[in-house]
C-alpha cells in the first residue's frame, strides 16, 4: 500500500472532516483543524499522493478533495476507531428495546431506534423461520371439522393455519393429537421437522390417522415450505439530508431498489446471515442501483445462534465508527431480548 503514518492521518482527517461538513477538504483547513504537526506544503504533497493512488479525488473545480470509495474502504479497514457508546446511549436503547411487548413490536422498535441512532436507512429482517425452532404447537378447535394449529418458534415468531379435518373430531383426539405433535417436535428445527411429522403420521392410533394425515400437510407447509421472509424498514426519509455529492444527484434508483424485499434481504442477510459485521462500500455492492451508498450490517439472534440480520444504509459519506458501533450494540441488545424470551 506504501502510505506511510502521516499519509493515513491525513486521510483519517480528509473523511472526518468530510464527513461533517459534506465539503470538499483543503489542506489549509487540515492543518488548522487537525494537530497533523506539518505544514500545509507537506500537506498538499501528501494530498497529492493519496489522490494518484485512488484514496481521494477532487470534485469539479474545487480546491478541496473529497474520499474515494478505496478511501473509505482504507479509513474502515486500518483508520476508524469504533466510537463506543456513550452510558446514556446504552440506557436509551435497553429501555427502548426491553418495552417490546412481542416480536413485532421488537422488529419494529429496533428498526426505528437503528434510523434514530444513525440518521440512516435502517433494515431489520424478521427471525427466520429456516432458522427458528419449534417452542410450541397448539391445536385450537373451532368446530368438530376445523383446527386452528399455532405454531410459536423460540425466536417468538408466531404462525398460524386452519385445518379442516376429513371427519369430526371429539375434543379429547384434538387433546391427544396436542400431547404427541409437541412430544415430537418441540426442540426441533423447523428445517429438520420433515421426517418426524411423517414419522408421526405412521405412528398414531389408526382413528387418529385420518386428523393426523392432514394436520401432518399444514404442519409440513407452516414448519418447512413457507419461505418467504419479512424485513422492516424506517428512515427512508434519512436519504434526503445528504449534500450535493451524495448518491450522484439522484435518489430515485435507490429508492426503487429500497421497494424490492429481495434486495433488502440481499443488502443485511445474503444468503446466510452471520454474527460477523459487513461493511460494503459504494462499488462493493452488487445492487447497481446502490453503488452509491454504503452498507453497515451484521446478523442477530439468541445466545451464538443467528436467526436474521439488520444494518442501515446511506450515503458512502457515513461516520463509519458511529455507524459500526450502534449496528453492533443493537444487534446484541436484540439478541439477548430474544434468548430472555
Amino acid at each position: 500500500m506504501g502510505l506511510d503514518d502521516r499519509k493515513l492521518d491525513v486521510l483519517r482527517a480528509i473523511v472526518e472532516d468530510y464527513v461533517v461538513t459534506q465539503e470538499p477538504v483543503g489542506s489549509k483547513a487540515l492543518v488548522e483543524r487537525h494537530q497533523l504537526g506539518v505544514s500545509p506544503a507537506t500537506v498538499r504533497n501528501d494530498m497529492a499522493v493519496l489522490e494518484e493512488e485512488g484514496y481521494i479525488r477532487q470534485p469539479h473545480t474545487s480546491a478541496g478533495r473529497v474520499p474515494t470509495d478505496r478511501g473509505y474502504r482504507l479509513f474502515v479497514d486500518r483508520l476508524s476507531r469504533v466510537k463506543p457508546l456513550t452510558p446514556a446511549e446504552r440506557r436509551a436503547i435497553e429501555r427502548f428495546l426491553v418495552g417490546a411487548v412481542d416480536l413485532d413490536d421488537v422488529v419494529h422498535r429496533t428498526v426505528r431506534l437503528l434510523a434514530q441512532l444513525t440518521r440512516q436507512v435502517a433494515v431489520v429482517q424478521y427471525p427466520s423461520l429456516a432458522r427458528s425452532s419449534v417452542r410450541h404447537l397448539e391445536l385450537v378447535p373451532i368446530s368438530t371439522t376445523r383446527l386452528m394449529v399455532v405454531m410459536i418458534a423460540d425466536t417468538g415468531r408466531v404462525e398460524q393455519r386452519l385445518v379442516e379435518l376429513p371427519a369430526p373430531m371429539p375434543a379429547e383426539d384434538v387433546t391427544d393429537l396436542r400431547r404427541l405433535v409437541n412430544e415430537k417436535l418441540v426442540g426441533s428445527r423447523l428445517a429438520d421437522t420433515p421426517p418426524l411429522v411423517q414419522a408421526l403420521v405412521e405412528e398414531v392410533a389408526p382413528h387418529l390417522r385420518g386428523g393426523m394425515t392432514t394436520l401432518s400437510t399444514v404442519l409440513l407447509e407452516t414448519l418447512v415450505e413457507r419461505h418467504e421472509e419479512r424485513i422492516a424498514l424506517a428512515g427512508t426519509a434519512n436519504l434526503t439530508r445528504g449534500g450535493l455529492l451524495d448518491f450522484q444527484g439522484s435518489l430515485r434508483p435507490i429508492l426503487e431498489a429500497l421497494e424490492e424485499e429481495v434486495v433488502l434481504l440481499k443488502l443485511i442477510g445474503e444468503a446466510e446471515p452471520s454474527s460477523t459485521l459487513r461493511v460494503r462500500i459504494g462499488d462493493e455492492n452488487e445492487i447497481d442501483n446502490l453503488r452509491s451508498t454504503s452498507v453497515v450490517s451484521t446478523g442477530y439472534g439468541p445466545g451464538a445462534t443467528i436467526v436474521g440480520g439488520l444494518g442501515v444504509l446511506g450515503p458512502t459519506r457515513m461516520d463509519y465508527p458511529g455507524t459500526i458501533a450502534t449496528v453492533r450494540a443493537v444487534a446484541r441488545y436484540v439478541g439477548d431480548l430474544l434468548a430472555q424470551n
